[in-house]
């Protein structure tokens, strides 16, 4: 389970760290549906990783950048849907 949580963790760390560099690099847009999944899954794994450590100022952290991944996600499908 360790090993699980330890990945899980690194995983995290570098899907958030790869959003940020490429979109710092104009590689991808802040507003993209990439950037957000980045933001969004690397929230979570960083999330089940902190608090099996017990780290919970960074599992504070991570909720709020969960939270903030969601409604942009939802946002990017919304304008996305054809006019009825």
């Amino acid at each position: 389970m360790k090993l699980l949580i330890d990945i899980l963790g690194w995983v995290g760390s570098v899907a958030v760290i790869l959003a940020y560099g490429l979109n710092s690099y104009q590689r991808i847009k802040s507003d993209s549906l990439l950037f957000q999944s980045l933001n969004l899954t690397g929230g979570i794994f960083l999330i089940i990783n902190t608090v099996y450590y017990g780290a919970y100022p960074s599992t504070f952290i991570n909720i709020v950048w969960v939270c903030i991944a969601l409604p942009a996600i939802v946002r990017i499908f919304l304008r996305k849907r054809p006019a009825v």
